[in-house]
């Protein structure tokens, strides 16, 4: 098992995928408890919602599982959302706040540190890369970052989540048209699924980390709602009959940033459109 896998293309656009991954070695699944075993925080099937939806997109996936470390959260451990619930770098519980680890085999701070160069700096290693080599490609990068989550967790948020959660920190991390199109291609998709911009999810580390606008390099992050396209409970399976409206308009979304990234409008200013 690879830890990650790169697949790299043509566009200006780069897919990240942090979570999808399932993979934990034997003595970190042996000392998870019946609640961590079950993976229920992963999202599931993320590769095969976005597989071919747009030609040339690079893709950079985890295969890593985020119950050894988040590749979404800092690295130095810091929250995103201060104030609020959430799981840590190397989770303790679970989205419901519930533990997933046996009695005393919560990962210790030199463990984590450990994890941190196993599994997290590899992984965004190879996404730098990848953004520096599309930037030196088309002048510009567009990094889509592709989530999705449970549509009710109480622990974690009010109600039940927008189909479309859309995060760039406030505008901080992409251009405003990049947000604009993107939230515009998501409104127009109502009454059949609803969004939000800023909302819940403003932007993981990877959104806030890499977002430099300035530079060209734009980082957006979508979190979906697992019921547009999945069964939210085990054995978590993929509904072909939902999955396919929600990938209609998620290629309308890539193929309108592929295009507006070949422009000249997400250029930093001064460069030549050469």
């Amino acid at each position: 098992m690879t830890l990650f896998d790169v697949i790299p293309g043509d566009s200006p656009v780069v897919l990240a995928q942090p979570h999808g991954g399932t993979f934990l070695p034997d003595d970190l699944m042996a000392r998870l408890n019946d609640n961590g075993r079950s993976l229920a925080d992963t999202d599931w099937h993320i590769e095969r919602l976005y597989d071919g939806l747009l030609k040339g997109a690079t893709v950079v996936k985890s295969n890593v599982h985020r119950y050894a470390i988040d590749a979404n959260r800092d690295p130095d451990g810091q929250s995103l959302y201060p104030g609020q619930n959430t799981t840590e770098l190397c989770p303790t519980t679970d989205f419901d706040g519930q533990p997933i680890w046996q009695p005393g085999q919560e990962p210790s701070a030199d463990e984590i540190a450990a994890r941190r160069e196993a599994y997290h700096a590899p992984y965004h290693d190879a996404l730098a890369q990848e953004l520096a080599r599309v930037m030196a490609k088309h002048g510009v990068v567009v990094l889509y970052d592709c989530h999705s989550i449970r549509s009710t967790i109480p622990f974690l948020f009010e109600g039940r989540l927008p189909v479309f959660n859309i995060g760039t920190n406030a505008t901080a991390t992409c251009a405003p048209l990049v947000e604009k199109t993107v939230a515009s291609h998501c409104s127009a998709a109502t009454p059949q699924y609803d969004t939000t911009v800023n909302g819940r999810f403003k932007g993981g580390w990877t959104t806030r980390h890499y977002g430099r606008p300035d530079l060209g390099q734009h980082a957006i992050q979508m979190e979906l709602a697992q019921r547009a396209y999945m069964t939210e409970a085990a054995p978590w399976g993929y509904r072909s009959d939902l999955a396919e409206s929600l990938r209609k308009v998620i290629a309308g979304i890539l193929k309108d940033l592929d295009a507006l990234a070949r422009g000249v409008e997400l250029k930093p200013k001064g460069q030549d459109d050469a």
